[in-house]
């Protein structure tokens, strides 16, 4: 059984975190694990999609995936814990990727104890404590597929361009901050995905997350689910 809790990210000085921690599932936020960090390499290997010039994929690429994507939980500004349904997502998940704004290091010992596999990054609002043990950038790759997540991309106006040009080695990225949902694909084929909040919905009608599945370097159907 996996029991690591993966953190990789592009900051020299934050490069490549791993947690160990041992299985279980904390009732609440407030059940702080403490975590031993040590550092280790992720492998790069070639990216995908249209426009790009890249050697051809391995045959064999590791076991399929499932994903669970979330971002802007703010605990405990806007929650006191997850809504059950993302719990039970996180316990249905392989890897679980938060794109930042946790708010409180609680939240994210939490999710670390309880993931099979957790990568994420800091966002503007999360504090030293946060930033010392998350990077800005995280970089894995799942099942052949290559995943950035970052929380900020900037304005929705020219986000595709900007997004292509600063990830060109990508095939899908994670970001949040506005809590607003998107899910779109940039003329070079990169795949860019906000699972909005499922927390703190601010205008919209309802609090957001996604899931996806990766198999054999292929990202599957992402679905945006609604509470």
């Amino acid at each position: 059984m996996k029991t690591n809790t993966e953190v990789n990210g592009d900051t020299p000085s934050r490069c490549s975190r791993t947690f160990s921690n041992a299985p279980g599932r904390p009732a609440r936020w407030s059940q702080a694990a403490s975590p031993d960090a040590n550092r280790s390499n992720v492998a790069v290997g070639p990216a995908a999609g249209r426009g790009r010039t890249v050697p051809e994929r391995r045959s064999v690429v590791g076991p399929p995936e499932r994903i669970l994507i979330l971002s802007d939980t703010h605990i405990p500004a806007r929650a006191r814990d997850l809504p059950a349904p993302v719990w039970e997502a996180v316990d249905a998940a392989d890897v679980v990727i938060h794109a930042g704004d946790w708010v409180s290091v609680a939240a994210l010992d939490a999710l670390q104890a309880r993931a099979v596999r957790l990568v994420g990054v800091f966002g503007n609002n999360d504090g030293d404590e946060l930033r010392a043990r998350l990077p800005e950038v995280a970089r894995v790759e799942l099942a052949g597929v290559r995943f950035a997540v970052v929380h900020e991309t900037g304005s929705s106006k020219g986000r595709e361009k900007r997004c292509s040009t600063a990830y060109p080695d990508v095939d899908v990225l994670v970001f949040g901050h506005s809590h607003i949902p998107w899910d779109s694909t940039t003329v070079t084929g990169l795949r860019l995905l906000n699972p909005g909040s499922p927390t703190d919905r601010r205008r919209r009608p309802t609090h957001t997350w996604m899931t996806a599945s990766v198999d054999d370097g292929t990202l599957g159907p992402v679905t945006l689910h609604h509470l």
